[in-house]
């Protein structure tokens, strides 16, 4: 089994050096026909691993019947598994694209770092995640009552975030920064790109390095989110890992398509609140009565699927209902 993690381990080290490396080696300011090429490229080879999940379970490949035969996983279920994971795991990491579209706004990051920040934001992510979905599948293994506590855990997430969808956040004045400006010290000038530098004689961290310190405080913050919530779906840590590795790959240029529309799915965050409450009650009642795999990614899908259609719709209505009665008229001066 461990020629399994070393393997796609590599792959998502080759894919990241490639990313940075070759293809991204400048700073720039992606524009939207790069990151619509990049989130199909990313899109694609996440859904195609789905293929390579179903020949290694089917194949037995690197010892993957281990798991399988202590999850009772065969290759179909472990193919529809990892794609509700990945489904699941990318429609969260929208509510992270806003906020981190407002980190990049409350610190003035120019566009031509962000990649930078994103892709080092992305390299922290995957090592926290990998830890918290080892040491969480860890603790569901051996405490199954661990299943009731995110279970509860993610209902009240959800709820809050219904509650508190209008809300703004202002991450430069968070205690997390705070803490960050108190404990590490901070460069006093400009930097451009560099992430730290030498100031008097010893490294501080820049103002861009400060604001990769927000993003993966951010990201700690939606992991405690993610990682209950996928595990909801199935235990098996390969499933879970490799489905959260290929929904993260892809944050970066799936950021820099809705960066400008951010505004315009307000209904979103109601569509993710109910996907949060739904794999919380599944938990909660798992010991009850489980939900089979399909139906959960078609409950997920079709609330994510409503909560785009409305924004897009109620967006339109509203551009009709302006320019039926008109536009205001400015000032006269």
């Amino acid at each position: 089994m461990v020629w399994l993690w070393l393997g796609f381990t590599a792959l998502v080290v080759l894919l990241l050096v490639l990313d940075l490396g070759v293809f991204h080696r400048h700073a720039h300011e992606v524009t939207l026909r790069e990151a619509s090429m990049w989130t199909i490229i990313w899109i694609s080879l996440g859904l195609a691993f789905t293929g390579v999940v179903y020949l290694i379970y089917q194949g037995r490949w690197f010892g993957a019947h281990i798991a399988g035969a202590t999850s009772g996983t065969s290759a179909g279920q472990a193919a529809l598994l990892y794609v509700t994971g990945y489904v699941l795991e990318k429609s969260l990491s929208v509510d992270n694209i806003f906020v981190i579209s407002i980190i990049f706004r409350s610190f003035k990051v120019e566009p031509r770092f962000r990649h930078r920040v994103l892709f080092w934001g992305i390299i922290g992510a995957i090592l926290l995640r990998a830890a918290m979905i080892l040491g969480g599948a860890w603790l569901v293994h051996r405490f199954s009552w661990v299943f009731y506590i995110f279970g509860a855990y993610l209902a009240y997430t959800g709820i809050k975030l219904f509650r508190d969808k209008d809300s703004e956040v202002d991450p430069e004045h968070s205690h997390f920064i705070k803490m960050a400006r108190r404990f590490l010290p901070i460069a006093r000038e400009d930097h451009g790109a560099r992430l730290t530098a030498m100031e008097a004689g010893k490294t501080v961290l820049t103002r861009l390095g400060l604001v990769l310190v927000a993003v993966e405080g951010t990201d700690v913050i939606f992991a405690l989110d993610s990682i209950p919530a996928i595990l909801a779906i199935t235990t098996d840590s390969f499933l879970v890992f490799t489905s959260n590795i290929f929904a993260i790959l892809g944050l970066r240029s799936l950021y820099f398509i809705l960066e400008g529309m951010i505004g315009r799915f307000r209904h979103l965050q109601v569509a993710l609140a109910f996907v949060l409450v739904f794999i919380g009650i599944k938990m909660l009642l798992h010991s009850v009565y489980v939900l089979p795999n399909l139906l959960s990614l078609g409950i997920i899908l079709a609330a994510v699927t409503i909560g785009v259609l409305a924004s897009l719709l109620g967006d339109r209505a509203e551009e009709k209902a302006a320019s039926k009665n008109g536009a205001p008229n400015s000032d006269p001066t």
